[in-house]
């Protein structure tokens, strides 16, 4: 049975999409099966991971509104090599229309148990504002990845960030938690970069994950090549780092 993880953060720009497209082209290299949903309207993992976002025929947007099911509007991205629920403007409309809605919060919930059988992880790529998109994410995820830098402002977004998780774990779904914090873009000749890591080390503890993703040009560049990094430039610091990030997400699982 899949465990399903939200990669979240409240803060814009920390590498969230990035994190997930990567997260899965890494946990499919080491043999895992992997389903990513994009809960994005911009549908930067779905463009990321190699399939154009204006040709779906269904998306996520149709399977929220329960029109259609996971089975058919996912698709398989043949050159990251798991599957994908994708993500278009459209689905900015759902925002407004799940709100008068019955289970609205619970959709994309009742959705994935569908298909939950038929892999390992399944990874949800959330905007970066709690709205009614994040929160279905959050609701049927067993926890959370977050992905920061390691700078002043971005402890401040993780303070609102724990709170929301601890909020819709009392009220919406018990089985929530923060399963890590992955430092991200850093540089470790940055005095600043490493007093916020020790910081969240001494906090946090074993929440933060041992392997850090370096500041990495070629994981920037490979998005505009319709690639995760990890297939983009497998040589590459950047995509080496995530494949070892798969693997302790597969160790830390297998401990849960």
């Amino acid at each position: 049975m899949a465990k399903i993880f939200c990669v979240a953060n409240q803060k814009g720009g920390v590498g969230k999409t990035t994190t997930t497209v990567n997260l899965a082209a890494g946990l499919a290299k080491v043999g895992q099966r992997v389903l990513v949903v994009d809960l994005d309207p911009q549908g930067n993992a779905t463009m990321g991971s190699g399939i154009d976002k204006r040709a779906l025929d269904l998306s996520v947007y149709d399977v929220l509104l329960e029109s259609s099911s996971v089975a058919e509007a996912k698709q398989h991205s043949e050159k990251a090599g798991y599957d994908v629920l994708g993500a278009n403007r459209e689905l900015a409309g759902a925002e407004v229309e799940l709100v008068s809605l019955e289970r609205r919060e619970r959709r994309l919930k009742t959705a994935l148990s569908a298909v939950k059988d038929d892999y390992d992880f399944i990874l949800i790529d959330c905007p970066p504002s709690l709205s009614m998109l994040t929160l279905n994410g959050l609701c049927c995820a067993h926890g959370v990845v977050v992905p920061m830098q390691c700078e002043y402002f971005a402890l401040e977004g993780l303070s609102d960030l724990v709170n929301t998780i601890k909020q819709v774990h009392a009220n919406l779904n018990p089985d929530l938690q923060i399963i890590g914090l992955l430092r991200v873009m850093f540089d470790p000749r940055i005095t600043l970069q490493n007093q916020v890591s020790d910081q969240l080390k001494s906090h946090f503890g074993d929440k933060v994950f041992d392997t850090v993703i370096p500041r990495n040009v070629r994981l920037a560049e490979a998005p505009s090549y319709g690639l995760p990094g990890v297939v983009f430039d497998p040589s590459s610091k950047g995509a080496q780092s995530f494949v070892e990030f798969a693997r302790e997400m597969v160790r830390r699982v297998g401990s849960m």
